[in-house]
């Protein structure tokens, strides 16, 4: 009982720590747009890879650089409407 117990705390310390991680009400809107912020984080954290994909898209790599941080302020578009 003990461990099932530690390991929801630590489910809930990981969720409170990284919005990632998703919870009970995420909503497949936010879940998408988490994983395409951390895909879009990694490719301008890691020069190698977007110089990779700068030189296939035949693009300066600042420019892309820059298109892929503009991208993460709504990376799957705009919200959907809230249903009451």
């Amino acid at each position: 009982m003990a461990d099932k117990l530690r390991t929801q705390q630590q489910l809930e310390q990981l969720q409170a720590r990284f919005v990632g991680t998703g919870h009970a009400d995420t909503t497949k809107f936010e879940w998408t747009s988490n994983i395409h912020r951390d895909s879009y984080a990694s490719y301008v954290g890691h020069p190698p890879l977007l110089s990779y994909m700068a030189l296939g898209l035949n693009e300066p790599a600042a420019k892309l650089r820059t298109r892929l941080i503009e991208k993460m302020i709504q990376p799957v578009g705009p919200p959907p409407e809230k249903e009451d």
